[in-house]
C-alpha cells in the first residue's frame, strides 16, 4: 500500500508539470512578466512587513523562474504534491487516503486563474508546515500553549489570514483528549482566538491597506478586491477533510489491533484472511483515486481558459520577436483577437509580407494594425512592440509605461523596466535609461543583459553601430508632433518620408490605406516609391 501511495502521488505531480509545462506555459511567462523580483533589502523589507509577507515574497522569488516554463511547471508541482503530501500526515487517511489530493486539487483549479498569485499557495504550504510541526510537540504541558499562543500572530504574519486553518486544526475538538479537560480546554483555545481578532482590529488602523484584506489576504490576488475563493476552499478542505478523515478513521480498538498481529478473538492466526482483505483494500484505494482524478481532473480541463493561453503566446512571440515563428502559427490557425491579429501583421510586416498578404488573414480593420491603446497591463504591450519597431519610440516608451503603471497589483514589470531602459537608451536620456539598467541589475535573469547594455549609455558611435538602437535611431521621426490617442495615416507618411529606408513602414502605410479604402493615397504611394 505503501508502494500504490508514492505511485499516486508521483503520478500527480507529473500530472501538474505536464500541463503547465505543455498546456498553459504562456500563463507561466504571463505571471513572470508582471514583476520584478530584486536581490535589494530594501524590497525584501517592503514585502514581508505586510501580513502575509513571507508567503508572498517566496511566491515572487520562484514566479521569476516562470520565464522558463518547464522550470515555472517543475516548481508547481514541488509545491501542489508537498501540499498533498501534507494533508495525507495530518490525519490518518486509511481508505479514504484519494481525499488528500483534493486541496491540491483546488489549488491546481486556482492557478488556472492567471492574475493567481503563488504567494497564495505558499500560504497554503506553510500553514500546513506549521501544523505538522506543532502536532509533533507534547500533547501535555504549559510548552504547547505558549508556542500556541505565540504561533498564531506570528504564521499570520508569515502567510496571511489563511493561517485562521492552524487555528481549526489545533482547536481541541479535533485532539484525542480526554472529555474532563475538553472544556477547559476549548475555553482557553478560542480566547486565544478572541485576541488574535483584537490583534487584526488593532492593526488595521496601522497598516496602509483596505481593512478588508488583512481577513481575505494582501497579495494571494492580482485583484486588489477580489477574494480568492478557491484558494480559501483549498485552504479550508484540509480542515474539513481532517474531520473527515477521524469520523471514519478511529484509532483501532484493542481486537483490531491485534487482528493486525494475526491473531483473531479465539486467539487463532488470522494472516490468510487479512491477506485477502488487503487486496480488496488496495484494490478499493486505487479505485478511489482514480475516481477522484478523473473528477478533478476534469474539472481542471474544463476551467482551463486556453483562448487566453493562445493570446499570450502570440504576446509572448512578440516579446521575443520570432518572426518566423509567428508566421508559421498563423498558417496553422489564423488569429481573430485583437493581439493576435496585431502580433500576426507586425510579423508580416517585419518580413516585408503585410501590403501583399493582408487580406489572407483575418483583420480587425485599423484596430487590428495599430489598436487604441487600452488602459489594462495586457493588450498595450503588443501595440508598443509595433511601435518600438516602426521607430515611434517615445509612443512605444509611453505605452509601455502606462502599461506597467496599469498592473493591478502596482508591482514593477521585468519586461517593461527592460523596454523602458531601451527606448530612453535611443533617445538619449541615459540618466533615466541607468535607473532602469541598474535596477535590473539586481534581478537573476536581466542583470547579464544589463551590464551589456549599460556601458552603451553616451557612448554615440558604439550605439549608431548597434544593429537594432542604431537603426532605430536612423528611421525615428526627425521633428515633434503631437500625438494623439489614434495612429493616423499622416503620423505613418511623416515616418516613412524621415527615412523611406523605413520599410515597416512603408508597408504599415499602405495596409492602413488598404483597411480604409482610400485607393487615391495607396495608388499615390506605388507610383511614387515603386521600389519599396
Amino acid at each position: 500500500m505503501k508502494y500504490i501511495k508514492s505511485i499516486c502521488t508521483l503520478l500527480f505531480g507529473v500530472a501538474v508539470l505536464i500541463f503547465f509545462g505543455l498546456a498553459y506555459p504562456h500563463h507561466l511567462h504571463y505571471q513572470e512578466q508582471f514583476q520584478l523580483f530584486l536581490f535589494d533589502s530594501t524590497y525584501v523589507w517592503d514585502v514581508v512587513k505586510l501580513p502575509g509577507g513571507v508567503a508572498d515574497l517566496l511566491g515572487r522569488f520562484c514566479t521569476q523562474f516562470f520565464l522558463y516554463a518547464w522550470v515555472g511547471a517543475l516548481i508547481i508541482a514541488v509545491l501542489l504534491t508537498a501540499v498533498q503530501l501534507l494533508t495525507l500526515r495530518l490525519a490518518s487517511w486509511g481508505r479514504l487516503y484519494a481525499l488528500s489530493f483534493v486541496p491540491s486539487f483546488l489549488l491546481w483549479l486556482f492557478l488556472l486563474d492567471e492574475n493567481a498569485l503563488l504567494g497564495g499557495v505558499w500560504a497554503v504550504l506553510l500553514t500546513l508546515l506549521a501544523s505538522w510541526a506543532f502536532d509533533a510537540l507534547p500533547r501535555k504541558g504549559w510548552l504547547r500553549h505558549v508556542l500556541l499562543i505565540v504561533a498564531i500572530p506570528v504564521l499570520y504574519w508569515i502567510a496571511g489570514p489563511v493561517c485562521l486553518v492552524f487555528f481549526l486544526l489545533q482547536a481541541p475538538h479535533l485532539k484525542r483528549t480526554q472529555q474532563v479537560s475538553l472544556a477547559k480546554n476549548a475555553l482557553w483555545y478560542y480566547g486565544v482566538f478572541v485576541l488574535l481578532v483584537v490583534m487584526l482590529v488593532v492593526l488595521a488602523f496601522f497598516i496602509p491597506v483596505p481593512s478588508s484584506k488583512l481577513w481575505t489576504g494582501i497579495h494571494y490576488h492580482r485583484y486588489p478586491t477580489a477574494v480568492p475563493v478557491l484558494l480559501w476552499a483549498a485552504a479550508l478542505s484540509v480542515f474539513v477533510l481532517v474531520l473527515i478523515a477521524r469520523i471514519f478513521n478511529p484509532q483501532p480498538s484493542n481486537i483490531v489491533q491485534a487482528e493486525r498481529k494475526g491473531i483473531d478473538s479465539n486467539g487463532r492466526g488470522t494472516a490468510d484472511v487479512h491477506h485477502a482483505k488487503h487486496d480488496k483494500s488496495q484494490t478499493l484505494h486505487l479505485l478511489f483515486f482514480l475516481l477522484v482524478a478523473v473528477v478533478m481532473g476534469t474539472l481542471v480541463w474544463k476551467n482551463s481558459n486556453f483562448k487566453a493561453e493562445k493570446v499570450m503566446k502570440y504576446d509572448f512571440m512578440a516579446r521575443y520577436q520570432q518572426w518566423n515563428r509567428i508566421l508559421e502559427t498563423i498558417n496553422t490557425e489564423k488569429p481573430n483577437n485583437q493581439i493576435g491579429v496585431t502580433v500576426q501583421n507586425l510579423a508580416l510586416g517585419m518580413r516585408g509580407l503585410l501590403t501583399k498578404h493582408l487580406f489572407d488573414y483575418n483583420q480587425n480593420g485599423l484596430l487590428g494594425l495599430l489598436p487604441d491603446i487600452g488602459t489594462d497591463a495586457t493588450s498595450p504591450l503588443p501595440t508598443a512592440e509595433a511601435f518600438y519597431q516602426l521607430g515611434m519610440t517615445a509612443v512605444a516608451q509611453r505605452t509601455v509605461f502606462e502599461a506597467q503603471e496599469a498592473i493591478l497589483d502596482f508591482q514593477k514589470s521585468g519586461r517593461c523596466y527592460q523596454r523602458l531602459a531601451q527606448t530612453n537608451l535611443i533617445l538619449g536620456n541615459y540618466k533615466v535609461a541607468r535607473k532602469y539598467l541598474t535596477a535590473l541589475q539586481k534581478t537573476l535573469f536581466y542583470r547579464e543583459w544589463a551590464n551589456e547594455t549599460l556601458p552603451l549609455l553616451g557612448d554615440e558611435k558604439t550605439i549608431a553601430k548597434h544593429p537594432e538602437y542604431g537603426r532605430l535611431r536612423q528611421v525615428a521621426y526627425k521633428e515633434n508632433f503631437f500625438f494623439g490617442d489614434h495612429v493616423t495615416s499622416e503620423m505613418l507618411l511623416n515616418l516613412f518620408l524621415s527615412n523611406t529606408d523605413n520599410h515597416l513602414a512603408y508597408e504599415y502605410l499602405n495596409a492602413y490605406y488598404m483597411l480604409t479604402g482610400d485607393r487615391e493615397n495607396y495608388t499615390k504611394l506605388q507610383l511614387q516609391y515603386p521600389e519599396q
